[in-house]
């Protein structure tokens, strides 16, 4: 069991990894039409619509990268204090009563939405030469198939950890670096940074 949820772990890590080069083509794009309306004098009227469906495309298909990461904004306050077997509890409740429906009715609903706007190949009506949105509406159900996906991933974690009493391990990826962590493997001491900012003090006056 824990070597299918790694792997759907590892693809949805993929999946938000590979449409991260989003950032790199909204900011060439964005630089580029900067640089073509004030010093070209030649804008482009579909830059807009291009620059929302860059940023939509790569919120929505990160989605389940970074659940996989257990990395979603959390009102932890008092979360992070509870034992495990607790917010496996309060996690699976939520999953259930919200996770759930939610997204099965935007990958229910996105998909007829993208339907219809091939049926009629949709453009941006907001410029005179908008760009196509079917394809853009068609991230709609496929990131919140994965995101579904990655969420039943979640609610068996939250059963294990119930069954257990301690979360089960994740695919590792980049991470914060941890301070303390750090310290402890340079050998470095809390009295020996106070040292150095009082050596740095004295010595400014004297330049």
């Amino acid at each position: 069991m824990q070597s299918i949820l790694l792997f759907i772990d590892k693809v949805s890590t993929w999946i938000g990894q590979a449409f991260s080069f989003c950032i790199v083509v909204l900011t060439l794009h964005v630089s580029w039409e900067v640089f073509s309306r004030y010093a070209l004098g030649a804008p482009r009227a579909w830059a807009f619509d291009f620059m929302i469906m860059m940023y939509g495309t790569l919120f929505m298909m990160a989605g389940a990268y970074t659940l996989s990461k257990n990395a979603h904004v959390r009102g932890d306050v008092l979360y992070g204090f509870f034992r495990p077997r607790t917010q496996a509890t309060l996690d699976l409740t939520l999953y259930i009563v919200f996770f759930i429906p939610g997204v099965f009715a935007l990958t229910y609903a996105g998909y007829y939405y993208a339907a219809d706007s091939w049926a009629i190949r949709e453009t941006s009506n907001i410029t005179y030469e908008g760009p196509p949105y079917y394809p853009f509406k068609t991230v709609i159900p496929l990131a919140g198939a994965i995101l579904l996906a990655q969420g039943i991933v979640e609610i068996i974690r939250c059963v294990i950890c119930l069954k257990q009493g301690e979360w089960p391990s994740r695919q590792v990826d980049v991470e914060e670096v941890d301070v303390d962590k750090l310290k402890e493997e340079l050998h470095v001491k809390d009295e020996d940074i106070q040292k150095l900012d009082q050596y740095v003090v004295h010595k400014e006056p004297n330049r």
